[in-house]
């Protein structure tokens, strides 16, 4: 019998112990979302096999553009940008959460140490003779409780927290390259419209020029007073447009100077206009963008931490299984409160079951499930988005090329023929309107080159923003740790 009995003791141990440490985990196990792919990008054009998707810029992608005076400025993101600092903020609090989340595996343990002093009443009932009137009460305990997690709730809990945090890191990443990439388009945006400021500038003086030369000619007799009102109002017109250049150039400048973390009125850019082309960006595969897309990476983790809370909804269907423990030591005396006799003890072991709760839990389970396919909706919409992302830009890049060599020819076409007007006045073949309406389309077509050179770098930004920014996912693996 001893025997049989020691052998149900050891069988009981051990089904306990499977209970403690390989209980079940009840809800669904995660799967990651299907979602539609492309096999290649439609509008790669010439990009589809010209570099390997390696070639991508890590980390500080804008030194592509060799712009020292853009590196500077984006250093300065990650030291002064508020909105940067704010999403750190968000990350950490995310952190926290999780370590709240995984104090559900330990036990707790606590104590509440007292003194007490009581006097009772000699009238109360069944007060017996010799009963102590009054006492005192020293107590010392020392509480301990431990849920056991039977049906993995607090492992589903601590699965979403995790899959949180990953989700806040890629949120910080995309916030990161969003910035950056904001500060990279402003950047390049006021340099456009240095680049504007510059042609208008020498133009200006042309039209000085110009307007000597047509004074002069009038002074002589060659030249009429329509001639000269005509060259005024060219040259007053040009000198508005340059000045309002001005105007949006100082909106793009207090821009930069703000996501710096700087007043605008303690920053300036230098004049440097736009010259060079933007550099080849080759956009890879379009599988690869589902792990080199921050916001991607943020959603599809926040799929997995929806599935856990289907998990935890689950959970509450089954008995919640408490152990707990205490003991300590309780004395009339204080000199005897340490004492062997002053000692006491307790276990306990508890079921808690909801048997009737008005269909809470199914409510509950039934919001978890439906916040499941929700974020998976979300998941799969971002991904669609960040392939329109690539495609638009892509096409943004390739058509502005083309159009670029066009306008290049226009311009080209333009100076021979205010070339040829300026020479036809002179020799007194054309009147001045002839010069003016070449003047004009010049100018127009040199301003037109310029937009389109800054619209290719805009886009080249884009770009490589929709392809994250050399950004990839397994860069959040750690940050739950």
């Amino acid at each position: 019998m001893a025997s049989l009995f020691g052998r149900r003791c050891q069988l009981g141990a051990l089904s306990v112990s499977a209970l403690i440490f390989g209980g079940c985990v009840v809800g669904p196990n995660y799967k990651r979302p299907t979602t539609e792919v492309p096999p290649d990008y439609k509008e790669t054009g010439e990009f589809k096999q010209a570099h390997p998707s390696d070639a991508i810029a890590k980390g500080k992608w804008w030194e592509i553009y060799d712009d020292p005076q853009l590196n500077a400025l984006e250093e300065q993101i990650s030291v002064s940008n508020q909105s940067l600092k704010a999403a750190q903020e968000q990350f950490e609090q995310a952190r926290a959460e999780l370590r709240i989340a995984r104090a559900g595996h330990s036990p707790t343990l606590s104590t509440q140490p007292s003194i007490g002093g009581d006097r009772q009443s000699q009238n109360r009932a069944l007060f017996g003779v010799g009963s102590p009137v009054s006492y005192a009460d020293y107590l010392l305990p020392l509480d301990a409780s431990y849920e056991l997690d039977v049906w993995g709730r607090v492992r589903r809990t601590v699965e979403g927290a995790r899959s949180e945090v990953q989700a806040s890191a890629a949120d910080l990443a995309n916030v990161d390259l969003s910035l950056r990439a904001e500060l990279a388009l402003d950047y390049f945006q006021l340099r456009g419209l240095d680049s504007q400021k510059q042609l208008l500038d020498s133009t200006v003086e042309a039209y000085e020029k110009a307007l000597q030369l047509t004074q002069s000619r009038y002074g002589g007799g060659v030249a009429s007073a329509v001639d000269v009102a005509q060259a005024q109002t060219q040259l007053e017109t040009t000198r508005a447009q340059d000045q309002d250049v001005g105007v949006e150039r100082a909106a793009f400048e207090h821009a930069v100077a703000v996501l710096i973390g700087k007043p605008p009125a303690e920053f300036s850019q230098p004049l440097a206009p736009l010259k060079n082309p933007p550099p080849a960006i080759p956009p890879g595969l379009p599988s690869e963008l589902l792990e080199r897309r921050p916001d991607i990476a943020a959603a599809e983790r926040r799929v997995q931490e929806a599935n856990a809370q289907v998990g935890v909804a689950k959970a509450a269907y089954f008995p919640r299984i408490l152990l707990t423990a205490g003991g300590g030591f309780e004395s009339a005396t204080l000199g005897t409160l340490l004492q062997g006799p002053s000692g006491f003890w307790l276990l306990a072991g508890t079921a808690a079951q909801q048997i009737i709760d008005g269909g809470q839990r199914r409510g509950v389970s039934e919001q978890a499930r439906a916040a499941y396919r929700q974020s998976v909706d979300t998941y799969r919409q971002t991904t669609l988005s960040a392939f329109q992302d690539v495609e638009d830009n892509l096409a943004a890049l390739n058509i502005l090329e083309v159009e670029a060599k066009t306008q290049d020819g226009a311009v080209a076409a333009a100076e021979h023929s205010l070339e040829l007007s300026n020479n036809r006045y002179k020799g007194g073949v054309a009147n001045y309107l002839e010069v003016t309406t070449a003047q004009s389309a010049a100018l127009g077509d040199e301003r037109t080159a310029v937009d389109i050179l800054t619209r290719r770098v805009v886009a080249s930004v884009l770009l490589i923003k929709a392809l994250g920014g050399g950004w990839n996912a397994s860069q959040i693996l750690s940050a739950s740790r």
